[in-house]
Order: C-alpha cells, then structure tokens, then sequence
C-alpha cells in the first residue's frame, strides 16, 4: 500500500545507510602481533572518495587531492576497476509520489555509473557512463579481474506502489551488460543479503538482514533487522537460509564487510557499544582483531572499508567527514582529510 512508504522506507534506509559504530573507551580488545602481520610497508596508491556528493582522488598520504567527477549526487561505497583507470560509484536520486486521495510518500533510488579517471585530467569532470537503470543497484564492487562489478539492488525500488525493499545480491558485466540475481528464489525471500565483498575466488562476504513484525504490545513497527556477516561461495549462493541464519548469529552485530586483495582478511565494522570499532578476521572469524576505535566524539561509518594493495592497510571514514588509513596491527593511525564533508574511502588495486 502506498500510504507505508514513507514511515518503511525511512526505517529500512535509516538501518542500511545511517547506522554508526558508537565511539568507546579505548578497550583492552586484541590487537595483531606485528611478526604475525609481517612488513608493513609504507602505504601507496590513490584513494578515492566523496566529498560533497562529489568523487575525488588523492594519495595514499593525503596529498595530490583532485576532483574527479562533478557528480552532485555521488552515495555509498566507490570500487576501483584494476586497471586505475575507472572509479565505479552510486548515485542517489529520490522518488516523491503523490496519489490520489492523498496517498503517497518519498523514498530514494539508487543507480550505479562509472567515472573516468583520465577525464578528469583532461580537465573534464562531468563525464561518467551509466551501468544499471533499474533505480536499485547501489555500493558496486570491482571484480578482482575486472570482469564483473558485484553490488546489491532493490528488486522492488521500479514500483512506486512497493511496500518495501527486496534487497538482491547481483552482478554485471562490467559495461553494465549481462546484469544477474544470484539467488534464484529472490522473489520468495523475506531474508536479504547486502553490502556484498567478494573475493578472487567467488567467495562472497555479505551482511544477512530478516525482516521483523510489527509488535502490538510496544507499538514497534516491522522492517529489517541487520543480523551479522556471513559467507557464501558465488557457486553456493542458493545454500540453504539456515546455514546463513547460522553463520550471520555467530557474527552477531558485524556489518560492512570488505575482502583484503590477498583474501587473507576480512575487514568489517563492529556495531556495538561492547567492541565498536574497525576489525579484521580470518575468513572463518576464528580470528579477530581490532584495527582502529574512532576518536572521542566521533563514530566510523559503518560503510565497508578498503584495503590497500598489499592488504596491510585500511581506509574508512569517521563521522565527522574525515577520511582515515591505520594498518592491520593497530598501528599507523593517520587523519588524510577532514573534518569536513569526506567518506567512503576506497584504495585503488
């Protein structure tokens, strides 16, 4: 009906998009041992991110910042293609119905499109290319061989009269063509996954969302739940929901996952008062680590971070608009921007 839009649409996009991990007193969590991490190394590459709903670029040290694409609208996680040359990225828009007899409501849609680098140097930031047009597709991630683009979308964001969203892991070609829905029952699902990371070889690291019923004793409306992350092969994706439910309740309050490029490491954000933070584990979780606990003040994004190239550092935002790299033993902590208008961070391949 489309007099729930409003009050379901802000709910569900409030817990994907606007959740934070709260700032904590420094914890006696446990950090990686340096022999075990090995050589840091010092950190290289570009990093891109947005700033003012625009993309930019700049080193791994904070210098060189450039605007890269004069998008206005630019929201949620970047991805770089392999080869440097291609920043792939959301943009927003926003959909305001007005029905008859007063019915109606707003909610935001989402596309994905890619930004050329070497435009921009050129000295044209106002090209991109479109990659999906179905009003749904959002936080795109670059395949490690650059063939595909993985990203999750909205089955339901094309009908104005949609009670709620059906979030799908998909992926496409990385023209845009050749656009997928791995799971085959998707229009059966009351259970989603979202945020997907995959790593080179198709193992897919996703947050496991349920949706919840209205609660007549407190007067709580239904809408989703973020359980916690699980995994799946991308041959596998049709696995049984209760080997997820398993997977996502053992990693309960874990969100935003990103695959280090060497598929050691899976870094994700704690959205908990008990161990808030930037982490990293062992594909199995058998091993954690805290990487970084936001300053005083301050929380983290809980939007996937991303690794350098040689998978011994990270990069994720602050909710103050700065944009942070720490490496994987806790160490190194460097403010590259802000306070200001500045996230979703994402280190070049």
């Amino acid at each position: 009906m489309v007099k729930c839009l409003v009050s379901i649409r802000t709910i569900i996009l409030f817990s994907l998009c606007c959740a934070l991990v709260l700032p904590y007193a420094a914890s006696s969590a446990e950090k990686m041992p340096p022999e075990k991490a090995g050589e840091m190394g010092s950190p290289t590459g570009k990093i891109a991110f947005i700033r003012d709903k625009n993309i930019w670029t700049m080193d791994a040290h904070g210098g060189h910042q450039m605007k890269i694409c004069e998008a206005t609208n630019a929201d949620g996680r970047l991805s770089w293609a392999p080869d440097g040359k291609r920043i792939a990225f959301t943009r927003s828009g926003r959909v305001d119905l007005h029905a008859p007899d007063l019915l109606g409501g707003q909610h935001k849609v989402y596309d994905i499109f890619v930004a050329y680098v070497d435009s921009a140097e050129a000295g044209s930031t106002y090209w991109w290319l479109r990659l999906t047009d179905g009003l749904g597709a959002r936080d795109p991630e670059w395949s490690a061989d650059g063939k595909t683009i993985i990203f999750y979308q909205d089955m339901n964001a094309n009908r104005i009269d949609a009670e709620a969203p059906n979030y799908q892991i998909c992926t496409m070609d990385n023209d845009g063509g050749n656009l997928k829905v791995l799971r085959k029952d998707w229009q059966n699902m009351s259970e989603y996954f979202v945020s997907p990371s995959m790593n080179a070889d198709g193992e897919i690291a996703f947050v496991h969302f349920v949706t919840t019923k209205p609660n007549s004793s407190t007067g709580q409306a239904g809408g989703f739940r973020a359980i916690g992350i699980a995994k799946l092969h991308r041959d596998n994706i049709m696995a049984p929901l209760e080997s997820v439910r398993t997977q996502s309740a053992a990693n309960e309050s874990t969100v935003a996952p990103a695959w280090s490029p060497d598929g050691k490491w899976i870094a994700y954000a704690y959205n908990s008062i008990e161990k808030p933070g930037m982490w990293i584990a062992t594909p199995d979780f058998s091993e954690k680590y805290l990487v970084f606990e936001p300053p005083p003040g301050t929380s983290l994004f809980t939007m996937s971070p991303s690794f350098s190239p040689n998978s011994k550092w990270l990069t994720f935002a602050t909710t103050d608009g700065s944009i942070w790299i720490c490496d994987i033993t806790g160490n190194g902590a460097k403010r590259l921007s802000g306070p200001g208008l500045d996230y979703a961070p994402a280190w070049s391949k």
